[in-house]
């Protein structure tokens, strides 16, 4: 029997482990710091119910990984209150900033007056697109606000994972590569659909290369905004022996009209898997990016490693 103040005589006695020290020990949870600057998301495209609902989970992610976090969504093409203009956002960010200090200040706290960046500004792009991020850094330059801009979201492992995930949900490719089963409609060649040019379409190929080693099938990339450029590389996959084929959209969503994906998948004749939309490694992303500008991240998001 245990006593009052303890087990019986002769059991062990549980003693509570000591932390460990040095670099095994388990690391405090990251917080934004005090004062920090907005994180603002610049969605692309033309604004619709359906993409707030994505911009919205993608800034839902972000914060769960960041306690504090400061999140909002600007639209590149927003002219209202439901669909706020980046710019509206970025001066809407700095007026609030200032209203804090006054507030201080008129209720005798000392405090030091806020300088540096209102927001950093992360456009919710899986590559590099020229057009969208002119207009972007565009919309930064009008508000005549303080803020940093960063890259988009890739290339990066978690891409590559995400874009696995939105093929096996539609059936054309195995979910886990360890587990022997396999899927009738498995696709023997995938086409990375991009937007953004030449330079979008190398940094496709990066993340498509990471998808490759996933799938043991080959990845080819391609760009949505070049005609013919989906259907010439689906012919190099066939006649490098590949017979099916899917559309992998290098996508989050917004950015680009779900139509140009079905014309795509039907002139090159095979079959689409969905853009990655609010998938968890976007929001993870999203936030490495604004960590990273800020010099407050231990470390980028790792991707899932391939089995």
């Amino acid at each position: 029997m245990s006593s009052p103040t303890g087990p019986a005589s002769g059991l062990p006695v549980r003693m509570p482990r000591p932390r460990q020290p040095g670099r095994h020990r388990r690391p405090e949870p990251l917080v934004a710091p005090e004062g920090a600057p907005a994180l603002v998301l610049a969605v692309p495209g033309t604004p619709t119910a359906a993409t707030r609902g994505l911009a919205e989970e993608v800034v839902s992610i972000a914060r769960s990984e960041l306690p504090g976090l400061d999140a909002r969504i600007g639209y590149l093409d927003g002219d209202d209150a439901e669909f706020p203009a980046l710019r509206s956002v970025l001066a809407r960010a700095a007026e609030e900033r200032t209203a804090r200090y006054e507030q201080a200040v008129a209720a005798g706290v000392e405090v030091k007056e806020p300088d540096g960046s209102v927001a950093v500004v992360v456009p919710l792009l899986a590559g590099p697109d020229s057009a969208l991020l002119r207009q972007v850094r565009q919309s930064v330059m009008d508000s005549r606000v303080a803020a940093e801009l960063t890259d988009a979201l890739g290339p990066h492992p978690l891409l590559a994972e995400a874009l696995h995930v939105r093929l096996s949900e539609a059936g054309l490719a195995r979910a886990d590569r360890a587990r022997l089963f396999t899927v009738a409609t498995a696709a023997d060649g995938i086409i990375l659909a991009s937007v953004g040019g030449e330079e979008a379409v190398q940094a496709a190929g990066i993340t498509g290369m990471l998808l490759a080693a996933r799938l043991a099938v080959p990845v080819m990339a391609a760009a949505l905004d070049q005609e013919g450029s989906i259907a010439s590389v689906a012919e190099q996959l066939r006649s490098s022996g590949s017979q099916q084929l899917a559309l992998a959209p290098y996508l989050v969503g917004p950015e680009i009209d779900p139509a140009l994906l079905t014309a795509a998948a039907e002139e090159a004749g095979c079959a689409t898997a969905e853009a990655l939309g609010a998938y968890p490694a976007i929001g993870k992303l999203a936030l490495a990016k604004y960590t990273t500008a800020l010099g407050i991240a231990p470390q980028q998001p790792q991707g899932t490693p391939v089995r």
